[in-house]
């Protein structure tokens, strides 16, 4: 398997695990079996969803398309992306998803971090209070761009994820989704790529604001070893009841690697099952499929679902990924 291969199944994982958590976002388990039974496909968000109501199966969302500008901005900016131009690239985005009349708009943690660089906090007190994990829910661009030599990868992260996330475990969930792709994408195994990701969320808890919070790299060392063996209802129990699925990244960042420690033969699954959890569906899902993507490359992913993905939201990774391969080979 080549290693575009692996990088195209990164970003497309990426999309496929957001579409799969789009219709199911921010309800309940018991909203979510109410609405839609037992997930187990790509679904049309119903009217009663939050965030996304109404939108057809295989629609994406903020995960996707935040992932999608980070990559531009690293390829209009040869491998760094500038603060100013990083938060103005936010604000339009935001701004686009209120004229489409949606209300999947930038996350607390960013739209804070935002807000303080326009009044003129510097950027690197911005994101003080960045806590959730919407580093880590666009960061597969940067894994695809860097190398998973730790130091460089960790540095990688902290350079991108900084303005918004700038605490230890901001920095921490992004690096430990961006070691896990990475490695994946240099041919890693699925059991060492989760294991350079401990490593990493241990490296990138050293930067950053310290904020308060159960550390990453010891809760995804717990976690995978907790599921392993886990039948599917158990799992979805200890995923959902105990491990969690908020925003904060502590919960969801972990989360994610559970379902990636348990069905990491089983993508389709994995993904299916997120969608079903409640909370933060849609990222959990989302940063779960990158992981697995990059680990069986586009080639291993449902041609079928993965087409539906790219065609319902006109989604072309190729180009982005040859140049962040560009990068990635500098």
């Amino acid at each position: 398997m080549s290693t575009r291969d692996r990088a195209l199944g990164a970003f497309t994982g990426l999309a496929l695990g957001d579409a799969f958590g789009m219709p199911t976002q921010s309800m309940s388990r018991e909203q979510i079996a109410a609405h839609y039974g037992t997930v187990r496909g790509l679904r049309d968000a119903v009217d009663a969803q939050p965030i996304s109501p109404g939108l057809p199966a295989g629609s994406v969302t903020d995960d996707t398309e935040q992932a999608v500008l980070v990559a531009r901005l690293l390829l209009d900016g040869g491998g760094r992306i500038e603060p100013a131009v990083f938060a103005k690239a936010l604000l339009e985005w935001e701004n686009g998803m209120v004229r489409r009349g949606l209300a999947d708009l930038l996350g607390p943690s960013t739209k804070r971090a935002v807000e303080l660089l326009g009044s003129g906090v510097p950027p690197e007190e911005a994101g003080r209070g960045g806590t959730t994990n919407g580093a880590a829910m666009r960061i597969t661009p940067v894994a695809i761009a860097t190398p998973p030599d730790l130091g460089r990868l960790v540095d990688a992260v902290v350079a991108a994820s900084s303005l918004t996330h700038n605490t230890n475990l901001g920095i921490a969930g992004a690096a430990a989704v961006a070691a896990a792709v990475s490695a994946g994408i240099d041919g890693a195994g699925l059991p060492e790529a989760l294991d350079h990701a401990q490593r990493a969320a241990a490296a990138g808890a050293a930067r950053g604001h310290w904020s308060a919070g159960g550390d990453i790299a010891a809760r995804i060392r717990w976690a995978r070893g907790w599921v392993r063996g886990m039948g599917t209802a158990e799992l979805a129990d200890a995923v959902a009841q105990v491990i969690g699925t908020s925003v904060a990244a502590q919960e969801s960042v972990v989360a994610a690697f559970a379902l990636a420690e348990a069905l990491g033969d089983r993508p389709v699954e994995a993904l299916a099952l997120a969608a079903n959890l409640g909370g933060d569906t849609d990222t959990v899902a989302a940063m779960c499929g990158a992981i697995l993507g990059a680990h069986h490359g586009l080639s291993g992913l449902p041609a079928e679902l993965a087409g539906q993905v790219l065609t319902v939201n006109s989604l072309d990774f190729a180009p982005l990924v040859e140049g962040l391969l560009g990068l990635r080979g500098q």
